[in-house]
């Protein structure tokens, strides 16, 4: 029988790893990473720490996007778009609701921008609409007015359109199909002049109104249409950058980029070329390009079906614009997941839905690079729908489409890249964060509720209340109508209520308590090392002698060590006198359990901690001594 040899894992800063590499022993990320980890966050240091529980605020109508808004004044508020309307909150306050154009088979593809007093909605087949909030709280929806709306030439070069008159309402004429339905209040520019369609009669002939007098009555090749209309779609997204307003991509011209005047946001005519006016042009390669996302970085990135540009000019002009291809990964053409800043960084979702790349510049190579975050944990990125970032805890989360939430912990100065996965009794659907909380829509029972992250909640769903004289019936859970929650009473765990009529009625009086849904959290290490000591391979038993866990204000540790019994309670020692029905106290220090029987399975973990109890605990680290029988 072999010595008994003792390993000290001191960090899971790795995170979850994929099953695919689980013969891969020799690699960096083994010694620090994880076969399992779920409803847990890892934290920069290294250690594992329960995840916080979900607050409820309210219900909404349906499925919802969700974008954080925050004003010049430094007010933050969270929108939420659903069917028809947009709901605007102030915390955990609903303070507004106004009527909107778009529709719940459109929220996917809604994009935005903001700059300091309004936010604009993007969608292909809406015009752009403008948010904005008055200095007396009163929220409006209203289309973004174009001072110069940018025009484009969609017929060929041969064909001519020619008006009956230079003023008033007039009838226009094409020498082929050119008219549409959808040109209904779209401007033309013809000879010098510019006209608005009021009503289009066929493919030939459509009745105008003049707004500049064109120079003749008579056909002419000089004309275009607005790049946007109903008959040739909307932008697709947007962003401000240099203090011009970008539009990137149309249902017709999805591979065009347009940029405003310096400093006027609403004028998108080209002029005559100087500096200051705005700038259109279109990304040609030999690939399809259709953009799905403009960002202000260190430079202006685009973000298309098939690969990632950078447009540079210090500053951007007519004439200094540049354009370069940097990367072939291609972003989402499903729905929109916006790109996020992560210290200089950009974060996006690879189109085939298995990739999150960290498009960065660099200086040597003069270039961005987008290396794979999601590299050795591919099992858990499965076609993100939403994606937001958390600075305070420098945590990224996406929404996946099955419904988990994959959380990736990001610290680039110490080369943390882990990855943990949160689940709930439901699908997480939307993401935002905002003034450091991170918001969710969580679908549950085919309802869908708005909730927020609280570290100071174990349970999701949940509510807190507390009474100035105990009591054991509590209210406000019709949202949980009909369900089993978990209760925490008193700083004690109580056993499970049901939900009736809106509340629950506890085993006993309480002054105060948390009420919603348990969840499990597990940390599952990898199988014991692959190699023996000697550097042959293992293929002997193994027995685990004792398992020593680090601790930090920890109130609730339940192991299982492989006998068979499951998760068991680990009794923490008390170092004041026991009081009765007291809660348990946080716990820092270590905890040993010893171990029994010997294990063939060479992929099962040596030891697992898991447990639902809505209670704080943080896992530093795991020394283990085993010995082996080859």
């Amino acid at each position: 029988m072999a010595a008994p040899i003792r390993r000290a894992k001191t960090s899971f800063s790795a995170g979850e790893l994929a099953p695919e590499l689980l013969g891969r022993g020799d690699l960096r990320a083994w010694e620090n990473g994880a076969r399992r980890l779920r409803n847990v966050f890892l934290q920069p240091t290294g250690g594992v720490t329960r995840r916080p529980g979900l607050r409820f605020v309210a219900e909404l109508p349906g499925p919802a996007r969700l974008i954080a808004f925050e004003h010049a004044g430094g007010q933050t508020w969270l929108l939420a778009l659903t069917d028809g309307a947009l709901s605007v909150f102030l915390g955990d306050a609903k303070v507004a609701e106004v009527a909107a154009p778009w529709t719940e088979a459109m929220l996917p593809q809604i994009a935005f921008a903001q700059d300091a007093t309004s936010l604009l909605l993007l969608h292909p087949a809406m015009p752009p609409q403008q948010v904005v909030c008055d200095g007396g709280g009163a929220w409006s929806v209203a289309p973004f007015a174009f001072a110069r709306e940018p025009f484009h030439r969609f017929a060929p070069a041969g064909v001519t359109l020619a008006p009956s008159a230079t003023t008033g309402t007039v009838t226009l004429t094409a020498s082929a199909p050119v008219f549409l339905a959808g040109h209904a209040n779209a401007r033309f520019r013809l000879g010098g002049g510019r006209v608005l369609v009021m009503e289009v009669a066929s493919a030939t002939s459509a009745t105008a109104i003049v707004e500049e007098a064109p120079a003749a009555a008579g056909p002419t090749v000089e004309w275009d249409e607005a790049a946007f209309s109903g008959a040739r779609g909307w932008p697709v997204c947007a962003c401000f950058h240099q203090g011009r307003l970008v539009l990137g991509g149309s249902r017709d011209l999805p591979n065009r980029l347009w940029m405003s005047r310096t400093g006027a946001p609403a004028d998108f005519d080209l002029g005559g070329g100087l500096d200051d006016e705005a700038i259109a042009f279109s990304l040609v390669s030999d690939q399809a390009n259709a953009i799905r996302a403009v960002f202000s970085g260190r430079h202006l990135q685009v973000f298309t079906s098939g690969a990632e540009w950078m447009v540079s000019g210090e500053p951007l002009t007519p004439a200094s614009i540049q354009l370069h291809r940097q990367t072939r990964v291609g972003s989402p053409t499903d729905r929109q997941v916006p790109p996020v800043d992560v210290d200089g960084a950009t974060i996006f979702v690879a189109r085939g839905g298995r990739g999150v790349h960290e498009f960065a510049y660099t200086e040597v190579a003069d270039s961005y690079q987008a290396n794979d975050l999601a590299l050795l944990a591919r099992h858990l990125v499965q076609a993100p729908v939403a994606m937001c970032y958390d600075p305070a805890l420098r945590l990224l989360h996406l929404a996946m489409a099955d419904g988990a939430l994959g959380t990736l912990t990001l610290f680039r100065a110490e080369q943390v890249t882990a990855w943990t996965r949160q689940e709930t009794d439901g699908a997480f659907r939307a993401l935002a964060e905002a003034d450091g909380t991170v918001w969710t829509v969580v679908e549950r029972q085919g309802r869908f509720f708005l909730e927020r992250f609280d570290a100071a909640l174990g349970l999701d769903a949940a509510i807190a209340a507390d009474a100035a004289e105990p009591t054991a019936h509590w209210t406000g859970l019709a949202h949980l109508e009909g369900r089993t929650v978990g209760v925490l009473a008193d700083g004690s765990v109580r056993p499970p209520a049901q939900v009736l009529d809106g509340a629950v009625t506890l085993d006993a009086p309480a002054r105060a308590v948390q009420l919603g849904l348990p969840f499990r959290h597990l940390v599952e290490p990898l199988p014991p090392d692959v190699l023996a000591p000697s550097g042959a391979a293992r293929t002997g038993p193994v027995r685990l002698v004792s398992a020593t866990f680090r601790l930090l204000g920890t109130a609730a540790l339940s192991v299982d060590l492989g006998r068979g019994e499951g998760p068991q309670p680990v009794p923490f020692r008390r170092l004041d006198t026991p009081v009765l029905d007291a809660p348990p106290a946080p716990f820092t220090g270590d905890v040993t359990l010893r171990g029994l029987g010997w294990r063939r399975d060479s992929l099962a973990p040596l030891w697992r901690v898991e447990g639902d109890a809505p209670l704080p605990l943080t896992l530093l680290s795991v020394t283990t001594e085993t010995r082996t029988n080859d």
